[in-house]
């Protein structure tokens, strides 16, 4: 999430670009997160030397190798040094333009050339655009003055870019923050056996963070050849409808060390996409209200939920990309939970009654601010075509650790560490009540209320008996505050010498 100064930084960027020339707010988008990439390219690299050195050994699989870069396509022979950020942000301003141009753009177009990966498809369209050696000097000294420790700041970048133009959403789309993607990683906890999906995947927010976990969890078994060999091509993938996240995405996984993840560019929702029974964990932000051609959806999606509703088709997918056992974990706009509507009502039973709905966490309307104030939840499910569910776990989150208006300021109340650990240990949850923040509710119950799943229609409020006096003594205690009201005026106008 962009905040603060960092914000102001990027503020800066973006009036350095128009004042420049570059008019088209996606070019400067594109730009930016270029130049990001670049950046953190060399803050890996720098990473690895360091720790090669306090180890005493030689660093391994470097980008930047020694002596010279050469591409006689492009007649390119250039030492590779001068290809790091480190070293070509200390240019004069002409050298610095002419060896970002010609030089590292096209060096970082062919990271992965000859191996038809993500990043080598949605990077070999990529156009730099930078207008001026001035503007490119501002631009690198702006982006050399974020603290970029979080890898995943282009999403964070392209998103803020994309609220400022009053693009973002038009679509259904925007970004779910970083710390609500941690948390449903955190509590489906994804491992190596995993095959992991996004079918929505904007930046890769989701697969990235899932990567992020692994690599944290299972360093060791990471080691092994066949692990790792998994973890940089099969174990993810990705589908989305918007060139940029794909090409975002990838630079994304990159940086996690995912060579070569499944990204593509689909419509998930269309006929084209025929995944199934594929992946053991997908997660997920569909699009809602999105733009959706009703004739090119799947026709078994429209079997499962028939409505032109694209937040409803998702989760009917979902349900046909998991593997059995599979499990899901998806964000969904409040009107799932309830809508009446014959589609509302399908999938709710199909959830409930043919999978097993594990749980439904609602989250307070403010969490997408200042881009969206819809009202969501987060569903946990596992598909099992055969039925499962017993009981179904409801959280009732009150806050996310920031303030829930548009500022988005951090603040102590915090549900995210409460929910993860309640989340792991369901069978001390057996004896909580409706009264309190968390509790299960029986299958019956939800079916008794027509499938209904929003939290309100099952917390219980405690009513405490407030006694008040009878009308007459609220009468009487009235007249004496007159009394004593009047006393004390003809006290103050004595003082004043006014006559009475």
């Amino acid at each position: 999430m962009i905040t603060g100064e960092i914000k102001s930084k990027i503020d800066n960027i973006w009036e350095t670009f128009w004042t420049g020339g570059l008019a088209n707010p996606l070019s400067v988008i594109e730009q930016v997160t270029y130049l990001l990439f670049v950046k953190l390219l060399d803050d890996n690299q720098i990473k690895k030397e360091r720790n090669a050195e306090v180890l005493g050994v030689k660093p391994q699989s470097l980008l930047f190798k020694e002596g010279n870069y050469i591409d006689e396509k492009e007649n390119i022979n250039e030492p590779y040094e001068n290809l790091r950020w480190s070293h070509f942000k200390n240019f004069e301003p002409q050298l610095l333009f002419t060896t970002v141009k010609d030089k590292v753009f096209p060096f970082i177009k062919q990271i992965n050339n000859g191996k038809d990966t993500a990043f080598s498809r949605y990077m070999k369209d990529a156009v730099f655009m930078v207008p001026t050696p001035r503007v490119l000097v501002k631009v690198v000294d702006g982006l050399d003055a974020l603290d970029l420790n979080n890898k995943d700041i282009m999403g964070d970048v392209y998103e803020y870019l994309l609220a400022k133009i009053a693009s973002s959403g038009t679509n259904g789309q925007f970004r779910t923050p970083r710390h609500i993607i941690r948390m449903m990683v955190e509590m489906m906890q994804p491992t190596l056996n995993d095959v992991i999906a996004d079918p929505a995947m904007g930046s890769a927010g989701f697969i990235v963070e899932s990567a992020r976990y692994i690599n944290e969890n299972y360093s060791n078994e990471l080691l092994k050849s066949e692990n790792r060999d998994r973890y940089t091509t099969t174990m993810f993938s990705g589908y989305d409808t918007d060139q940029t996240m794909l090409r975002i995405g990838a630079m994304n996984m990159m940086l996690h060390g995912v060579d070569q993840p499944d990204i593509k560019y689909q419509d998930s929702l269309s006929e084209e996409n025929r995944a199934a029974n594929q992946y053991t964990l997908v997660l997920a932000n569909p699009p809602f209200k999105g733009s959706l051609d009703y004739e090119a959806v799947s026709k078994d999606l429209l079997a499962v939920s028939k409505t032109k509703k694209t937040e409803l088709l998702f989760l009917a997918l979902i349900l046909r990309m998991l593997k059995i056992g599979g499990r899901a974990a998806t964000i969904v706009p409040d009107g799932v939970l309830f809508g009446s509507s014959g589609a509302h009502k399908s999938i709710r039973k199909e959830l409930v009654d043919n999978q097993k709905l594990v749980a439904v966490i609602s989250m307070p309307s403010g969490v997408f601010k200042p881009y969206a104030g819809v009202s969501t939840a987060i569903l946990v499910f596992i598909k099992t075509n055969t039925g499962g569910t017993d009981k179904v776990w409801f959280y009732n989150m009150k806050a996310d650790g920031f303030s829930l208006d548009d500022k988005r300021n951090q603040i102590e109340e915090n549900d995210i560490t409460d929910i993860i650990n309640r989340f792991h240990n369901l069978e001390e949850e057996a004896n909580r009540t409706k009264l309190e923040k968390s509790f299960f509710v029986d299958k019956k119950e939800i079916i008794d209320n027509d499938y209904d799943l929003s939290i309100n229609k099952y917390l219980e409020t405690k009513y405490e008996k407030v006694e008040y006096d009878p009308p007459k003594v609220i009468l009487d205690k009235i007249d004496d505050l007159d009394a004593e009201i009047e006393t004390l005026k003809n006290e103050l106008k004595s003082l004043l010498n006014l006559d009475l």
